[in-house]
């Protein structure tokens, strides 16, 4: 058989593995586009409420951290500056996730030996996880490209983020195959691409923030540390301006000298291998480790400091930028009306900013609870949930611990958070009663958080394959429903589903807490059917 003849069924077997979870990166990254550039049209159509929102990145360059370079009034160029980097961001993840999982997991599960033994060789499926990959940023651009036009934006400055996009996500491929290449476990070549992919966002933030304005306060310069992230590259391309595809170059340029890297790297292994060796375990077993509980927060632990720190710099921006309250009220109204929007009727503006940074604590809350389920899922998968199983340990027990520890993850982020926040407050005009309103929104979250747990938990014994797919969609619809249903004028009824909808969030200065405790009632009872009934399941190694 020729290469290509082998080739194509092994890019077929990859999209058939991926189908469900590519379509959630894609839709959900998509949708993401079309709700920003949909709130440009209807929240900030005014130019001039545009113009004093870019304007205040100069008095506060830390927002655009969270955004993007300023380029420019437009309603396209306002789009980009809103969302353009965050879609970098998910392109990264996608893309890395997808590598290592068609690589270094496929080493893991012996998957690849077996593919190794027949005509495609070592080469031809490493070939294939690239065609995979590139063909899904390609799909991802695409639909990236749609949304922005289906909002009524140019069709060439559309085509260009959607592009801008999608190369940042095949860099960001390249760097999830040289990781699967440097270490011996899946785990670890995840957690290095995703703090890779942060890096690249934040450095990116950083550059942006460093960077000089113009004269007017519309177009900002980003400094030279961007020009060390694929998403400033994307940005580098000021889609609905310049539409310069130049810099796209260097994200192309990068993905082909990773995956020439590659291919280097895997003729010198053995399959199963890494470049990296393993680092030697202890002879025995510390305290921790003794038990199975422990042994699910050490599996844990990384993915829980990862959300750790997003949730300590949202509590800390909660009330270190409260003194720009004032100003967003005059200078930006439609920011203050937005923010009022998504905190609720009869909130005060410095309440609705605090409440808006601490609904993204819960998001990250609830992200760190569910990732322990994740983990139970792939424990389970791998099959490395059998020898702790073979000892006393009963099922009902082994996923009580995960669900123990999804808990103690939800408490760890948002006393982090909190803490973040009272060193914040230090800067605020009224430290006391910044620190209170923000310690009140902090616990507001856990109920919430504690309901995706116990939701992740019930798709896990009666869905285990889907528990990865459908946890991330269920966490997204929530988010997207609960956090901006009302400011898109979403019908109460799909606003409700959400529990981020019911949060006992502080506002007039009251907390009502009745949503709350039905809440903190639905998880735990989510919580003790799924660990009940794990007791009538059998495992699912398979993934």
């Amino acid at each position: 058989m020729t290469p290509i003849a082998l080739l194509v069924p092994l890019v077929a077997q990859r999209a058939r593995r991926d189908r469900l979870q590519l379509v959630l990166w894609i839709v959900g990254t998509a949708g993401l586009a079309l709700m920003a550039t949909a709130a440009v049209g209807s929240t900030f159509g005014d130019e001039s409420e545009r113009e004093s929102i870019l304007r205040l990145t100069i008095v506060a360059p830390a927002i655009l951290i969270f955004r993007g370079t300023p380029n420019g009034a437009g309603e396209g160029e306002f789009a980009v500056f809103l969302i353009l980097a965050f879609l970098g961001l998910m392109a990264g993840l996608m893309s890395t996730f997808l590598a290592v999982r068609h690589t270094r997991a496929d080493e893991e599960q012996s998957r690849a030996e077996l593919v190794a033994a027949t005509p495609a060789a070592r080469t031809l499926p490493t070939v294939a996880t690239v065609v995979h990959g590139v063909l899904a940023n390609l799909l991802l651009a695409i639909a990236v490209a749609i949304a922005f036009m289906a909002s009524g934006l140019d069709a060439g400055g559309s085509a260009v983020t959607g592009l801008a996009v999608g190369a940042t996500g095949v860099a960001f491929l390249g760097v999830g195959l040289v990781a699967a290449q440097l270490f011996r476990t899946s785990r670890s070549a995840n957690a290095l691409s995703v703090a890779l992919v942060l890096a690249a966002y934040v450095v990116r933030g950083l550059g942006d923030a460093l960077g000089e304005a113009s004269d007017d306060g519309l177009v900002r310069t980003a400094a030279w540390p961007s020009w060390l992230s694929p998403i400033g590259w994307a940005q580098r391309t000021e889609p609905f301006d310049a539409n310069d595809l130049t810099p796209l170059l260097l994200s192309i340029g990068l993905a082909v000298v990773l995956v020439g890297l590659v291919f280097v790297f895997q003729s010198a292994r053995d399959s199963g291998a890494s470049l990296l060796p393993g680092r030697a375990g202890r002879a025995t077993a510390g305290p921790l480790l003794r038990g199975h509980v422990g042994l699910a927060w050490r599996l844990n632990a990384g993915a829980i400091a990862s959300w750790a720190v997003g949730a300590v710099v949202a509590g800390a921006l909660a009330t270190t930028l409260t003194p720009l309250v004032d100003q967003i009220g005059s200078d930006a109204p439609a920011i203050a009306e937005t923010l009022q929007q998504v905190a609720g009727p009869g909130a005060s503006l410095e309440e609705a900013f605090t409440v808006t940074f601490f609904s993204m604590v819960g998001i990250l809350a609830a992200a760190a609870a569910l990732q322990a389920v994740m983990r139970a899922r792939l424990e389970e998968a791998h099959g490395s949930a059998e020898p702790v199983l073979a000892t006393p340990v009963p099922r009902r027990g082994w996923l009580g611990g995960y669900a123990l520890v999804g808990a103690l993850a939800i408490l760890v982020i948002l006393v982090l958070s909190a803490g973040g926040a009272l060193l914040g407050s230090l800067a605020s005009d009224d430290p006391a009663a910044s620190a209170e309103n923000a310690l009140k929104s902090a616990l507001a979250q856990a109920p919430a958080a504690l309901v995706f747990l116990g939701l992740g938990l019930v798709v896990f014994v009666l869905a285990p394959r889907l528990t990865i797919p459908v946890s991330w969609a269920l966490l997204a619809a929530g988010a997207f429903f609960g956090i901006f249903g009302e400011l898109l004028g979403l019908p109460d009824w799909l606003h409700d589903l959400s529990p981020f909808a019911h949060s006992p969030l502080p506002v007039g200065g009251e907390v009502d807490w009745t949503g709350g405790f039905w809440m903190l009632g639905i998880g735990a009872a989510a919580i003790a059917v799924a660990v009940v009934a794990m007791g009538r399941r059998e495992l699912t190694t398979d993934g």
